[in-house]
């Protein structure tokens, strides 16, 4: 995927930034203008998900939640969003205003406003359903922005809460895998928890590992930062459910996607300071610190195994299961 982005889309756009922000050089979860004072953030995402109701949630708290928390992964404070809902000829009303009713719950939980929108429908056969788009505004001080490519020797890797729990919990309600599973969507907001810990300590990289999963996120701020990074397999926090629903469907919890946890960077000197504050949040309870940042070996991402051993961490090939965010 990231190299049909890079090679398709934005070879053929000429200018790749505004203002002097962040753009589509930094290959992150949004971008930057900056605008006196202040840098307003902007990130954009559309969502797919199979099914549109699932444990824990469904695709308006999900199409919120990628907004908000690619926002607060860069630092920034959220404080609106626009969306673009598409659906197809036929579509429950009652399931609409289900569906906008979380979004704008999700959306109070950040104090963030639903500012714009559009609205389609597609001929019956044309569209599985529903896809909705939605845009993040947001604000960080100058300077304050926090790119994948933070990150430095020495810093210490936090990781907010289990992993995996939305690819199972998806992956559990999918027509022939279905199986008996308790565990439910990990979608929530994050900007509570990440302004818990930028103000318990210096974040220098943050990322929420959506699409392929922690292995794809850790891998992307290992290459971004030019460092390796070095985890420790017992310190990565996955629930026995998950790793039982994995071992029966031949996933890697690491490859399998998140919607509200968030993996990020910290000076080595805060790191216990930040965990202890977010784990004072519901969100953060479970948080752990999984490894550290070396100089080393740049742009590998090595495992420190139960066993006693050691792997490296690849990137995923390709997605586990399609259609989950």
């Amino acid at each position: 995927m990231n190299d049909l982005v890079r090679a398709a889309i934005i070879k053929n756009i000429t200018k790749h930034q505004a203002l002097g922000g962040a753009g589509l050089d930094e290959f992150d979860d949004g971008a930057s203008l900056p605008l006196g004072d202040v840098e307003v953030v902007v990130s954009s995402d559309a969502h797919t998900i199979d099914p549109i109701f699932f444990p824990g949630g469904d695709i308006g708290m999900l199409s919120a939640c990628g907004a908000i928390n690619d926002l607060a992964m860069m630092g920034a404070k959220p404080v609106a969003m626009t969306d673009t809902i598409v659906v197809e000829e036929g579509f429950r009303i009652a399931d609409l205003e289900r569906i906008v009713k979380s979004m704008d719950s999700v959306a109070r939980e950040v104090d963030a406003a639903i500012i714009h929108g559009d609205f389609k429908v597609m001929p019956k056969g044309n569209l599985d359903g529903i896809i909705i788009s939605t845009t993040g505004i947001g604000l960080t001080k100058r300077g304050g922005l926090i790119l994948d490519s933070g990150l430095k020797p020495g810093d210490a890797i936090v990781v907010s809460g289990p992993l995996g729990d939305h690819g199972i919990a998806i992956a559990s309600v999918r027509s022939g895998i279905a199986f008996k599973t308790n565990v439910s969507s990990d979608a929530f907001p994050l900007w509570r928890l990440m302004e818990t810990a930028m103000a318990a300590g210096k974040v220098t990289a943050a990322k929420d590992p959506t699409r392929g999963g922690f292995a794809m996120a850790i891998n992307e701020m290992a290459s971004r930062s030019r460092v390796s990074v070095w985890l420790d397999e017992d310190e990565i926090p996955i629930r026995e459910e998950v790793k039982g629903a994995c071992e029966m469907l031949g996933l890697d919890p690491l490859e399998l996607t998140c919607e509200g946890r968030a993996v990020f960077g910290v000076k080595n000197e805060d790191a216990e300071r930040v965990l202890e504050a977010i784990r004072s949040l519901p969100e953060g309870r479970d948080a752990r610190i999984a490894g550290h940042v070396r100089a080393e070996r740049a742009g590998y991402v090595i495992l420190q195994t139960s066993s006693g051993g050691k792997r490296i961490v690849n990137p995923p090939l390709g997605e586990a299961t399609p259609r989950i965010c």
